[in-house]
């Protein structure tokens, strides 16, 4: 199977004695005359700011960030070099191009630059482009023979080979793990401990890829001695020529000093090392070589090696899945870290693995807040309905001096179940005119108009139910008012509110000890972390949710926040890949809703199976549980959800490559957001709607819908904000 190639640009420098001359051009291979620009360095001046921004990465504390202030120093400095290296034309050219590809070929004495971290000023071009370098030299032969592809690939992971590195055995089991379920299109061989040249020399030509996690060693008198660390020695760039050609089609060296900073070594070294190896790899027919040019943390490593491959094995070329892993750090760790900055990639930036195209649909990449949209209505589905219970199992004896109010709330509460939303409206406002005192009608009421797309009026109501719970001094009531209130909040994207809410909520629970409603307040903390990108954090207050609600699993409430639990659970084990998991866990919610007969919330349940089936290109049970899922929240009436409900199935339309029924669907979404003013939901229309228009070619009409998508992400301060800017960003001005 051949590999697919994008066209990019093409970045040619050439050093001559005090200048550089350079030429930015197209990759389109039809140009007969290339423009060149020339400017004059100085020698000192560069490797001063080389220098600067070497120390600057060595100084990084151990959670990959600079000490306050530092970073803009550090920003300071590459926006110096970009100023003192590249021409005022290939600036131009570079800053307003739309080509998402960027080759850099480099005369050897240039490889110290650190190229990655040249800063235009908006950005630095290693986040901006697909970026990776081919390098002259006079030294050696290029591979005749490149490996082909077959149907099924095959991985080697090397880990700990020195038996000394428990960190890299970690790693190596950590991606294997992360592999397996793509066992379909490839095969992994993991080999660890006493692992020595003989073995590395009789199969590294076996494999398609290569991953090493252990040391690498840098001879400063003998370059070419200089390798990866085995049991018996190492395996040095000598080795590598002395085997031939017909080497892995990737080399993933993620090394303890791989290429990083060793002590005594020079910056300008280190950079010799990763491209002694990637030379001697290149040249034996690998067509990527990954190093890195600093000490990477081990938890960080594995991160970006995993969103490597998850991105490569989903299709992507290997210089975005790069760029996507160095942005996945950026979202972890924070803008002001610069583990991101330690990677370098040789060889075509443009090219894939070559494997059978599985990826996601590209929508897919910037739209973590679209499951968790899904996330976000099946909790408030089957959560208030819980809540308005509970209130009045608390206010039974007054209902029972009204049995004629009790009357009408029960039959509201019976209306909100069959979606009779402007009826529950009508029958709770007539409770509350005859009896403000009546405190259950509060969150059923408020609930009612958050499904006909009335926040403003639910939230008046929420905010009353808190005077009269603070009143009667409930203090669980009052755990509920601010859990419901934080939750309307989150679902409008006021994220900081949000958590505001919910920790009051944690703070009177625990001072009451009260562990019902400390539980829903932990659940909804940990979709707040996971829109925030942080799932790790989110797993963590789920395990304690559960933990409190198994504990206590024969009462009614806390069974009913169990089947919650469990399907958040599947949730997390979903956004990290781990299909088994997150299908058992939405089993396990299932059979708890379906034990205490509440069928009819399970909207969202739908629609995340649905999603796995996507994921595993099983188009028509995705569509199938989809609209499942659609049927029951047009039944109950679910405005906000709908509008959730067009976007996705659109997506699922875009994945199929059905461009005009998605195009129908999102708009379906876009103008029902706009009307109830459900931002998220329009955030997520417009976002799409962008991708739409930009693989039609149609980059005005796309450019507009990503600015409004922007616009809307801005303030929310969520990983989708940066998705959308890089989308802006690869469409130029």
């Amino acid at each position: 199977m051949g590999e697919k190639i994008q066209r990019g640009l093409i970045w040619e420098i050439v050093q001559l004695d005090s200048s550089l001359k350079m030429s930015v051009f197209e990759d389109s291979g039809c140009a007969s005359i290339r423009h060149y620009s020339q400017c004059t360095i100085s020698r000192s001046y560069l490797n001063r700011l080389c220098g600067d921004i070497n120390d600057a990465l060595a100084k990084a504390n151990n959670s990959g960030s600079l000490e306050t202030g530092a970073f803009e120093g550090f920003k300071k400095n590459c926006l110096l070099l970009w100023d003192h290296l590249v021409t005022k034309s290939v600036k131009e050219k570079l800053k307003n191009s739309v080509s998402d590809s960027l080759v850099l070929i480099l005369d050897e004495e240039l490889l110290h630059v650190p190229w990655e971290l040249l800063y235009t000023g908006d950005d630095f071009i290693s986040l901006k482009f697909n970026l990776g370098r081919l390098v002259r030299t006079r030294f050696g032969e290029p591979g005749k023979t490149y490996r082909g592809y077959s149907h099924k690939l095959r991985m080697l992971i090397i880990a700990n080979p020195t038996g000394d590195l428990s960190s890299s055995y970690s790693e190596g089991l950590y991606i294997k793990k992360s592999l397996e379920k793509k066992h379909r299109m490839l095969h992994v061989d993991f080999k660890s401990t006493r692992v020595d040249s003989m073995f590395i020399k009789k199969n590294i030509r076996d494999y398609d890829m290569v991953h090493f996690a252990g040391h690498c060693e840098y001879d400063a008198e003998k370059p070419e001695y200089s390798g990866w660390v085995l049991s018996d020695g190492r395996f040095s760039s000598r080795d590598i020529a002395e085997l031939g050609d017909n080497f892995p089609s990737l080399i993933f060296a993620h090394s303890c000093h791989s290429a990083g900073a060793l002590d005594g070594v020079s910056a300008a070294d280190i950079h010799k090392n990763t491209h002694g190896l990637a030379s001697s790899f290149l040249c034996a027919g690998v067509r990527h070589y990954i190093g890195s040019v600093r000490k990477i943390e081990d938890t960080v490593g594995s991160g970006f090696a995993r969103e490597f491959y998850r991105q490569a094995m989903g299709g992507k070329t290997v210089g975005e899945s790069v760029r996507l892993s160095r942005l996945h750090l950026t979202r972890q760790y924070g803008a002001s870290s610069i583990f991101w900055a330690g990677y370098v990639l040789y060889g075509n930036p443009s090219a894939g693995l070559g494997i059978p195209c599985t990826r996601k649909s590209p929508r897919m990449m910037g739209f973590p807040s679209l499951v968790l949209t899904r996330w976000k209505r099946l909790c408030i589905a089957v959560c208030v309905p819980f809540f308005i219970a509970l209130a009045a199992y608390f206010f039974l004896p007054a209902m029972t001096m009204r049995p004629g109010t009790y009357a009408q709330f029960l039959g509201a509460r019976a209306s909100f179940r069959s979606g009779e939303n402007e009826n529950v409206v009508r029958i709770c406002e007539n409770i509350i005119f005859r009896d403000a005192m009546f405190l259950p009608a509060y969150p059923l009421l408020a609930q009612a108009l958050q499904r006909m797309g009335k926040s403003d009026e639910a939230l008046k109501y929420y905010f009353q139910f808190v005077l009269y719970c603070q009143r009667k001094n409930d203090v669980n009531l009052l755990a509920e008012s601010y859990v419901n209130i934080g939750w309307l909040y989150h679902g409008r994207g006021e994220y900081e509110k949000a958590k505001e809410f919910y920790q009051n909520a944690l703070s009177i629970s625990g001072k009451h000890n009260d562990k019902l409603h400390e539980a829903a307040a932990l659940r909804k903390l940990a979709v707040w972390y996971m829109d925030k990108g942080e799932d790790n954090r989110a797993l963590e207050l789920l395990t304690k949710s559960s933990e409190i609600n198994r504990e206590r699993i024969n009462a009614p409430g806390h069974r009913y926040n169990l089947a919650c639990d469990y399907f958040d659970l599947g949730l997390v084990f979903s956004n990290k890949d781990d299909y088994t998991a997150a299908r058992e866990f939405y089993s396990k919610s299932l059979a708890l809703f379906q034990k205490m007969k509440r069928t009819d919330e399970l909207s969202d349940y739908y629609f995340n199976l649905g999603e796995i089936y996507l994921f595993e290109n099983n188009y028509e049970k995705a569509l199938q549980n989809y609209m499942k899922g659609l049927k029951i929240d047009s039944l109950q009436g679910n405005r906000p959800s709908i509008a959730s409900d067009y976007v996705m199935i659109g997506e699922l339309y875009f994945e199929m490559g059905n461009a005009e029924i998605a195009g129908e669907y999102f708009r379906k979404a876009e103008s029902l957001a706009d009307e109830i003013g459900a931002p998220v939901e329009l955030a997520s229309a417009y976002y799409n709607l962008g991708l739409l228009y930009k693989s039609k070619s149609a980059e005005n009409k796309a450019r507009e819908y990503f600015r409004l998508a922007q616009e809307i992400y801005r303030p929310m301060g969520i990983p989708d904000y940066e998705e959308v800017k890089k989308e802006l960003s690869s469409l130029g001005r």
